[in-house]
Formats: C-alpha cells, sequence, structure tokens
C-alpha cells in the first residue's frame, strides 16, 4: 500500500534454542531409523553445523570439498566464489558420507546421478513435525549458527566471514583475516551447536543478533 512502511518480517530472526536444538537431533535420528532419505537428513545435519545456504549444501561437489584444510571451496555460491570452514563436527558428518567412483555430487539425485538432490525441504517439513518446530524454517538453521557464533564471543565481522556475508563494507571489514581464525571460530560455533544438539546444557546461552 502507498505511504505505509513496510516492516522486516520477525520471524526472519528465528533461531534453534539448545532445547529445540536437542529435538532437532531427536527427529532427524528417527526419522533416519524410519528410513526417510538420508540425503535431506544430512543436508539438514550440515545445514545446521555451517550456517552455508541450502543450495550450497544440496548441490555440494566431492571437488569442493577440502578434507585436509577442512574448508568448501564454493566456486558458484549466491554472493560469488568463497571459502566455507569446517568445525570438526561438520567434517565428521562429511566424512561418514558415502562416495561412489565417478559421481560428481555428495547428495546425486536418485533419478539422475548427473543432477544433485534437491528434495530437503521435502524432509525438512516431516522433521520440524516430529521436532514440534511448526515455525522454523531450513533458513533459520544459517540464523541459529550465527547467534551461536555471537553467544560464543566472535565478534559481527568474524560471522560474516564465516557466513560469507554479502555486504562489501563488511565484506572489507573482515578482509585481513586470516584463514586459521576463521576456521578455529567455525570450529567452536559448530561444537557449541553440536553440544547442544547431544543435550550439554553448557550450550543454551545463545543471543539474537541483527
Amino acid at each position: 500500500m502507498r505511504g505505509v512502511t513496510k516492516f522486516k518480517d520477525r520471524q526472519s530472526q528465528r533461531f534453534l534454542s539448545a532445547d529445540e536444538l536437542q529435538r532437532l537431533t531427536g527427529a532427524l535420528k528417527a526419522a533416519e531409523d524410519a528410513g526417510v532419505n538420508t540425503h535431506g537428513l544430512n543436508v539438514i545435519r550440515l545445514l545446521t553445523l555451517t550456517g552455508a545456504r541450502k543450495g550450497e549444501i544440496e548441490g555440494l561437489r566431492w571437488s569442493e570439498v577440502d578434507f585436509q584444510r577442512a574448508c568448501l571451496y564454493l566456486a558458484d555460491s549466491k554472493t560469488g566464489a568463497r571459502m566455507v570452514p569446517l568445525g570438526a563436527a561438520a567434517l565428521l558428518c562429511l566424512q561418514g558420507l558415502p562416495h561412489p567412483k565417478g559421481v560428481v555430487f555428495m547428495f546425486p539425485a536418485a533419478s539422475d546421478p548427473k543432477k544433485h538432490y534437491v528434495g530437503t525441504p521435502k524432509v525438512w517439513e516431516a522433521v520440524r513435525t516430529a521436532a514440534d518446530l511448526p515455525d522454523v524454517r531450513l533458513h533459520d538453521l544459517r540464523h541459529t549458527f550465527a547467534s551461536f557464533g555471537a553467544a560464543g564471543g566472535l565478534s559481527l565481522p568474524l560471522i560474516a566471514a564465516i557466513l560469507g556475508h554479502k555486504d562489501v563494507k563488511t565484506t572489507q571489514q573482515y578482509a585481513h583475516l586470516a584463514d586459521s581464525p576463521v576456521k578455529a571460530a567455525a570450529d567452536r560455533t559448530a561444537a557449541a551447536i553440536d553440544g547442544a544438539m547431544r543435550g550439554d546444557s553448557t550450550q543454551s546461552n545463545v543471543v539474537r543478533i541483527a
């Protein structure tokens, strides 16, 4: 409507608490035991532990994973080429995935292995219902990663470096950061989330960031 200011949807600020992460973990395990598509479940786990975007993980290629340096090198992310540091929990998840010979994508489509899997939203609907998280979107897992990073004392520029922030001014602020502190920060954040998912009460102090 003309002349009316539109306010940002507060849902965009949604993140999961430690208790909700525990429920998510239980729902993921139950879904796995019930035979739900493992691609979708592992994508959800990686989104939670990396703060990456859905498309970045669903379309992940084996050639983009550097297990030795514990990072992803994404040539075509939403904001251009970028590096995604991997915490120990995320790296362990990736190392446990099968790698059939000649398969390009980490999560190949069942109908055509030359294409990547795109069914995570359908799996997420079932998982979030089981976890009683009706208002949580897949993208909120990214917000959760950022919130845990802030709760752990990371600066916003450092969190932006991990998430691949698209704002040029923010990029300039953290451009001088070496890979090592960025990776260390990602590892601490992933460890905090992993601890919360396993029921570690010391990880429940989460703060909201803009």
